[in-house]
């Protein structure tokens, strides 16, 4: 039976959240499934935590190529190794909702005209979760209002030129969509997510899901960490040429005036 959704799972030396991550993602009901764990760390790691569940049909794959800390590079060799009409990027430590997938699935009929389907992110950990629950809550309304009104540039000049809406984990988007846009950028030190579901909506437009679409784990971020910026601004160099060059400097400073708006009337 062919796969409705490929969960394309990059791991690198986290046995203990790996464990409960394909956990969740085996505990969906009624959802064909094709589950491929691929471990970027050179000593293989994780195939012993994966091994247990083989008979359940979750492939391990090692990366001959270990990214040294580039997931985008990872996710890009496992989805050119799937099947399925759907994809999930999810990473390693996030959890799925009890259901997420059938309701996927659901959205993807009655959308056709829809590549991309994401909803709220629900954050969970051992850290202080005040701060990024609003940031979430708030992006969940900025969401919903632009999938209504703009579900392709709207959204896309928030995620260009606003606060993202999404972590990686939490959309879903069609193979087909993947395939023409040859997957992430590999060439990006961060955000590579950013841009490349920001282009994903620019170009086939995102369904807004009314539930929680990821449990989100929150710990130690690369964003975080000492002297980012200047590999922050080197990623958005890198997105907003990209951009220019796919579509045009005209879309693009239209998308930037639209995005600087945004900032200008959200509350």
């Amino acid at each position: 039976m062919k796969p409705e959704i490929s969960v394309v799972i990059p791991t690198f030396r986290r046995p203990r959240e790996l464990n409960q991550t394909i956990s969740s993602v085996l505990a969906q009901k009624g959802v064909a499934l094709e589950i491929l764990v691929i471990d970027d760390c050179p000593d293989g790691s994780a195939e012993d935590i994966v091994r247990p569940f083989a008979e359940r049909g979750v492939v391990y794959h090692r990366n001959p190529s270990p990214s040294g800390g580039r997931p985008a590079l990872v996710r890009n060799l496992g989805w050119k190794l799937t099947s399925g009409d759907l994809v999930h990027f999810l990473d390693d430590d996030d959890l799925v909702p009890e259901g997420h997938y059938a309701a996927v699935i659901e959205a993807a009929a009655n959308n056709p005209g829809k590549g991309i389907f994401f909803g709220e992110v629900e954050t969970f950990g051992d850290v202080d979760l005040t701060s990024e629950k609003e940031f979430w809550q708030v992006a969940r309304r900025r969401s919903r209002y632009l999938g209504r009104i703009s579900p392709r540039f709207g959204l896309a000049a928030q995620m260009f030129f606003g606060s993202t809406m999404l972590i990686c984990s939490a959309a879903v988007i069609r193979r087909s969509c993947v395939e023409a846009l040859d997957g992430f950028n590999g060439s990006l030190p961060l955000m590579e997510d950013v841009d490349f579901y920001g282009r994903a909506i620019r170009r086939f437009g995102a369904k807004v899901m009314d539930r929680v679409t990821i449990r989100y784990r929150l710990g130690p971020s690369l964003m975080h960490r000492p002297n980012v910026q200047p590999a922050v601004i080197a990623s958005y160099q890198g997105m907003y040429a990209r951009y220019r060059a796919e579509r045009g400097a005209f879309d693009f400073y239209a998308l930037k005036v639209f995005g600087v708006g945004l900032r200008k009337i959200w509350f």
